[in-house]
């Protein structure tokens, strides 16, 4: 009666052995992030030298002139996000420099926001199904359900939103996977001080959209819901540049850029000085579509404007090179980042539609 006790305690420590032999990589969380409709351009280059002056464009071109115009695109993309030009080009990877033939695109041939985030969270383009912006339950499974499903992650992964149809990207309603999106407020019985005052401000700061609340709110969730409940997965996604940039804003398209990369090195510190999240935490970031790039196409995206489907993407983390300013040619899709996700966690992604593994953001 002695032996059956410890034959499975044999059993269960070299299963549990095996499990973490298998794991290479020391990621146990996820920050996956998005900013909607943020050109390369800005990113690699800083602000547009076609639009920054432009008076149509701009409301005030001394002030922004001054925050964030040097001729040399090195230092004015620096000026303009400086996290990324600071922390990620040290510490990370940055993907999508076309100067050097190094080009990250969207598989999906829709070029808008539903298709793109599909994209990115599903792992794969589904054009047949995801063609337009209608708030209709995703009928493809994300990286955030599956993980809800698995063992260790299930009830440890949240999303936060400006968009109010990501609800329906995400299918909260079939995955489980909380999302507050567009104008939801933080709900329960244990709300904390700054939760209650989020609320209130977002009931009295509606934002000039109509289904895309300001950047700040979505941010200021998710930080506090972060703290509260200690996610392993979380996934944010900031909406500000692309409705300034469909409203032909160029300078609040800038401002809400700068605003995002403060957000960003918010989240990083915030990572770095936690004990559950420091030195286990992969942050990924990307953007969902791109845009025209003269002064008639860059407010629009769409099938009809090739260069939308121009991206980028960066990586920090662990698990991920320090490589900086990635200058290799070769192509690289939004589509990747599932399953490459899975691979940093240590785990296989379950759909095999999704694109391959991006070896390059992991260590050998």
């Amino acid at each position: 009666m002695k032996r059956i006790p410890l034959m499975l305690t044999i059993g269960l420590f070299i299963n549990l052995s095996h499990l973490y032999a298998q794991k290479q990589t020391k990621t146990e969380n996820i920050f996956l992030i998005t900013v909607d409709g943020l050109r390369w351009q800005e990113v690699f280059k800083g602000a547009d030298s076609l639009f920054i002056d432009d008076t149509g464009m701009v409301e005030n071109t001394d002030n922004l002139l001054a925050k964030f115009w040097d001729n040399d695109p090195i230092t004015r993309r620096k000026m303009l996000m400086p996290f990324f030009w600071e922390t990620l080009s040290s510490k990370g990877q940055l993907y999508g420099n076309r100067a050097y033939g190094n080009f990250v695109e969207n598989s999906n041939t829709m070029l808008f926001s539903y298709p793109g985030y599909n994209e990115v969270l599903s792992g794969f383009a589904d054009d047949k199904r995801i063609n337009s912006n209608s708030k209709v339950n995703n009928p493809n499974t994300t990286l955030l359900e599956y993980l809800n499903q698995t063992t260790g992650y299930q009830n440890k992964v949240l999303a936060y939103g400006s968009w109010d149809v990501f609800p329906y990207i995400i299918n909260e309603e079939r995955s489980k996977v909380p999302v507050n999106a567009g104008f939801d407020l933080a709900e329960g019985d244990n709300l904390t001080d700054k939760e209650l005052m989020i609320n209130r401000l977002q009931n009295e700061i509606r934002g000039p959209w109509e289904g895309v609340r300001l950047d700040a709110f979505t941010h200021n969730f998710a930080l506090e819901g972060i703290k509260k409940h200690q996610p392993k997965i979380i996934y944010i996604a900031y909406g500000e540049p692309d409705d300034w940039a469909h409203g032909n804003k160029y300078d609040q398209y800038l401002y809400s850029i700068h605003q995002f990369d403060v957000y960003l090195k918010e989240l990083w510190d915030f990572i770095q000085s936690t004990p559950q999240y420091k030195g286990k935490t992969t942050m990924i970031i990307t953007t969902d579509h791109g845009r025209g790039i003269n002064k008639k196409t860059w407010t629009g995206h769409g099938s009809s404007i090739p260069e939308a489907k121009e991206i980028w993407m960066a990586a920090i983390g662990p698990d991920t090179p320090a490589k900086g300013e990635i200058k290799n040619k070769g192509l690289w899709h939004s589509s990747m980042i599932a399953r490459t996700i899975y691979s940093l966690l240590g785990i296989e992604y379950p759909d095999e539609k999704a694109g391959e593994v991006i070896t390059e953001m992991i260590k050998d």
